[in-house]
Formats: structure tokens, C-alpha cells, sequence
């Protein structure tokens, strides 16, 4: 670290790039990171989608009780909720695995919220329309209401990625098999193990920020015109 910050280096070096993919398991890592967040992302719109259908569609005893509860566990972090999870998933015998890193994803509040608030301003004469034409309501949710909520979907599919790409807590909580570490876990044991090489923490920072780059680059388009409509209801 030079004194005063060069912030034009005079020579360029890949030296710390080089180190943290062969000395530290970084491209493991990365992969980890990767495969749990897609995943975990689609299982969450997967999920969120149908429950939204389910509230804004259809009338059931207690509907609006439930939601309002639905809605109440926003105010429970997961530092609450956590240790009777990882109590639940040991039962299961989840824990260190993928699965039970990305298991919590099926429940997501927020999305449902977002996805129903959407789905409620959808005619009716859509779904009416469709069922006068034999379809069910499996056929009515993959063919209409998805096809109607890309905007809102593909907006949270931009957040969760972001979410779920730096989650530190949950898989530090669940993963202890260092080849199944996601990067979030491997930068933070690199602070302390390269305290004093900025340039390889740095390193391994922007290669983090590369894939949320990536994502909002080809979703930006539907991530600001579904904020804008979320706004606007």
C-alpha cells in the first residue's frame, strides 16, 4: 500500500489474482456461490409466485388474517429464526449440504408481498376468460398470470440474486466442509489471513461484484420498470 494512494498504478500486476486461484479455494468457491444463489433465487420465485397467486386469486376463511401474519414475520431477522432452523435441518440431517443452505429460500415474504400486489391488479377477465375455456388453474398460473409478471419477477430476481450472492451468515451457520464454502465465507477468512495485502483482498472483491454486475447489466431494463410500477401501487 503506497502513501499517497498511486491511483494510477505505474506498473500493472495479476499477481493477486493469480494468488487467491491457487492458493486459496476461490474458483471452488465462486462455483459454490453460484450454484446456491441461482438456485436458491429460482426456488424463491418459484414459491413466492404461487403463494401471491393464491392470495390474490382466490378466496379462502382467514385469508386476510394470514396474510397480515404472513406480512408480521417481516419484523423476525433471521438471527431469530435462525437457531431453530439449523435445529430443524440437523433433525434432517441438512446441515453442510447445498440443500439446507438454500431450503430457507422457499419462504420469502417480501416476494410474495411484491408478486401479490401485482397479481391483484390482473382482470379477472383473463382467468374468467380461460377457465370458460377448460383451462385450470395450473394452466391459468403458468400461461397468464406468469406470463403477466415478468416485470415484478424479473425485479426480484435481481434482488434475491443480490441477497443471496452475499449472504455471510446462513451458510457460515450450516456449511463446514471448507470445498463447500461460499465466497462471502472465503473473503471474510481472507481478511484476516491477508490482513495486510490490500491488493489481494481487493482482488477477490471485485471478482465478487463481477456476476451481480453481469445480472443487473442484462435485467436492468424490468429491475427499473419494476420498481417504478411498485412505487407507483
Amino acid at each position: 500500500m503506497a502513501i499517497p494512494i498511486e491511483w494510477i498504478p505505474k506498473e500493472v500486476s495479476f499477481e493477486a489474482y493469480i494468488k487467491i486461484f491457487t492458493k486459496i479455494p476461490f474458483l471452488k468457491s465462486l462455483g459454490n456461490s453460484i450454484f446456491i444463489t441461482i438456485f436458491s433465487t429460482l426456488i424463491t420465485l418459484i414459491s413466492s409466485s404461487m403463494a401471491a397467486f393464491i392470495f390474490a386469486k382466490f378466496e379462502f376463511k382467514y385469508k386476510k388474517i394470514l396474510f397480515t401474519l404472513f406480512l408480521a414475520s417481516l419484523m423476525i431477522p433471521i438471527q431469530v429464526t435462525g437457531i431453530p432452523m439449523f435445529i430443524i435441518l440437523t433433525k434432517f440431517q441438512l446441515t453442510n449440504t447445498y440443500l439446507g443452505v438454500i431450503a430457507p429460500s422457499i419462504f420469502n415474504v417480501f416476494a410474495v408481498f411484491l408478486l401479490k400486489q401485482h397479481m391483484t391488479n390482473i382482470p379477472n377477465a383473463y382467468i374468467e376468460a380461460a377457465v370458460l375455456d377448460g383451462a385450470n388453474f395450473v394452466k391459468i398460473f403458468i400461461k397468464i398470470i406468469v406470463p403477466m409478471s415478468i416485470i415484478p419477477l424479473t425485479t426480484l430476481f435481481v434482488i434475491n440474486f443480490m441477497n443471496y450472492w452475499n449472504d455471510y451468515f446462513w451458510p457460515l451457520i450450516i456449511l463446514t466442509d471448507p470445498n463447500k464454502m461460499t465466497l462471502p465465507v472465503i473473503l471474510s477468512k481472507m481478511n484476516s489471513q491477508y490482513a495486510t495485502e490490500y491488493n489481494t483482498l481487493m482482488a477477490g472483491a471485485l471478482i465478487s461484484l463481477v456476476p451481480i454486475l453481469l445480472v443487473y447489466t442484462f435485467a436492468q431494463k424490468y429491475f427499473i420498470r419494476g420498481i417504478q410500477e411498485g412505487g407507483i401501487k
